[in-house]
């Protein structure tokens, strides 16, 4: 696995600079004060500089270093209200909802990200999935030749040989039911995501059905999203529809399966819906003893990643390293 310590290598090489929208939040700033001690990744905490500083002497954490820039006292806040009006124009907006809008600490942190002030952002410790991508899909917007934003975990568990076993699940937290098409968008974006932590992706199309072995309109279409990516992407071992036991046991896959290139050894896993990913990948975490690092967000033009509302520090410093190892 390319892992954390070739992550880091990476960054000390390059250092990035990474805006937290919660910057007051004492995970936040727990995770940033270790950052600021290793020195491969500078810290933007969003909010009120006294407020900041207050919560981080009260929890033992220093900070000093850090770039902390209040909303309410930017100096360069009336150049990023132009930017954005021009951006949302077509939406009607005027000058003043958008100094309303920036004030709140999601978008201003994305508009620092738009002009260049940051490499990539971390948010949703307090704020939820929708309120770190609507920003981002307004501002940052999706890749040329993307159509949505998507997401993968990035699954790690320590095997018995020493190596860590990796796999990729997509998508587990965006998309609700995505289509054909937009299944074939989630196998690449998520391969893409697989190779940053080296893993050679075989890639298979999850279902409740293996080969034809069952009908309905979920199978027919993880079938032609099979097929659909296998034209487009001739290069990388995609199969499907399999189920999950076919997809990773190679005596099931050899009965059926039989042939197939990635049935038995599949380490990267689409889902059918999200109700199908969000539950696969909570199995694997609570049951397989997996660590979860993610969502980790896919087909924006520049990083952002959304944090669970429950996660602690250990789990930011984690998704801040791999938010800049993707910038």
């Amino acid at each position: 696995m390319y892992g954390f310590g070739d992550m880091i290598s990476k960054l000390k090489a390059n250092p990035k600079t990474i805006v937290f929208t919660e910057g007051a939040d004492a995970r936040i700033l727990e995770a940033a004060s270790r950052l600021l001690a290793s020195s491969f990744l500078k810290p933007i905490l969003i909010g009120n500089p006294d407020v900041i500083n207050k919560t981080a002497e009260e929890e033992g954490f220093n900070i000093r270093g850090a770039k902390i820039i209040d909303p309410e006292n930017y100096e360069e806040f009336d150049e990023m209200v132009d930017q954005f009006v021009e951006l949302r124009k077509n939406k009607g907006m005027t000058p003043e909802k958008a100094r309303e809008t920036l004030s709140h600490a999601n978008y201003f942190g994305t508009m620092l990200l738009k002009m260049g002030k940051a490499d990539c952002l971390l948010g949703g410790a307090t704020y939820s999935t929708a309120d770190t991508v609507r920003p981002a899909l307004q501002i940052i917007k999706t890749k040329p030749g993307n159509s949505i934003v998507s997401s993968c975990f990035i699954l790690v568990r320590p095997s018995a040989t020493g190596d860590n076993e990796v796999i990729a699940m997509g998508d587990c937290a965006i998309n609700i039911d995505p289509n054909e098409d937009e299944l074939v968008e989630i196998c690449r974006e998520t391969v893409d995501c697989a190779k940053a932590f080296g893993v050679d992706p075989k890639v298979a199309f999850l279902s409740f059905s293996t080969k034809g072995s069952a009908k309905s309109d979920s199978v027919t279409k993880m079938q032609n999203a099979t097929k659909k990516a296998q034209e487009k992407y001739p290069e990388l071992p995609i199969d499907g529809e399999l189920q999950f036991d076919a997809a990773v046991s190679p005596t099931v896959a050899r009965k059926k399966a039989p042939g197939s290139p990635v049935a038995g050894h599949a380490n990267t896993f689409i889902f059918p819906d999200i109700d199908a990913g969000n539950l696969g990948y909570k199995i694997a975490q609570r049951m397989g003893n997996f660590e979860a690092y993610g969502p980790i967000l896919l087909g924006l033009n520049a990083p952002i990643n959304d944090l669970s509302r429950g996660c602690n520090a250990m789990e930011v410093y984690s998704m801040a390293i791999i938010t800049a190892t993707l910038a």
